[in-house]
């Protein structure tokens, strides 16, 4: 080490010496001291992530067609015009996608409403995230055209990869 670098050192050394230590200083300001804590609003509009057995799903609700015209306006720029890939888990190409690999329509529903549009994350009203859902569900031939998605249905929707998942934690704690 150069005579500079231990000259460094030793300031560094010396300077600390009378100061509490990084621990020291996180118990007794409960953090680092930064921003503030967050309030129970503030923690509550940010706790939506819905499990795959539906637990806390929203009221609201959507279909196909409402998701065909808010995918167009709000997704499409980064999506394109068309999504699926069905079948192509077993191609030596696999692309994972909704009707290929998603294992629970209802964790679908959880990564829209957090997630989409990629620009403005947690922008989608329930109701939006009902009818994006639906259409993507729609798209990949997984439910019917006149299909309505909610709290309900959404649950029950049984996605073609699904059996090929094992749950961690089979539901949230109650």
């Amino acid at each position: 080490m150069s005579t500079r670098n231990r000259i460094g050192v030793a300031i560094c050394v010396v300077a600390l010496a009378g100061c509490a230590s990084p621990a020291a200083i996180m118990r007794e300001t409960r953090g680092p001291g930064l921003g503030r804590e967050a309030t129970p609003a503030e923690v509550a509009a940010w706790d939506v992530s819905i499990p795959p057995d539906g637990a806390g799903l929203p009221p609201g609700r959507g279909t196909p067609a409402q998701g065909a015209v808010i995918y167009a306006q709000k997704c499409q720029n980064c999506h394109g015009e068309k999504v699926g890939g069905q079948g192509t888990l077993a191609s030596k190409a696999p692309v994972r996608t909704i009707g290929s690999y998603w294992p629970y329509a209802t964790t679908l529903f959880d990564y829209v409403r957090r997630a989409m549009p990629y620009t403005q994350p947690h922008s989608l009203t329930d109701d939006e995230v009902y009818a994006v859902t639906a259409y993507l569900l729609h798209l990949n031939g997984i439910i019917a055209e006149m299909s309505v998605m909610d709290a309900e249905t959404l649950p029950k929707v049984r996605m073609p990869n699904r059996e090929n998942f094992i749950l961690a934690y089979p539901s949230r704690p109650k």
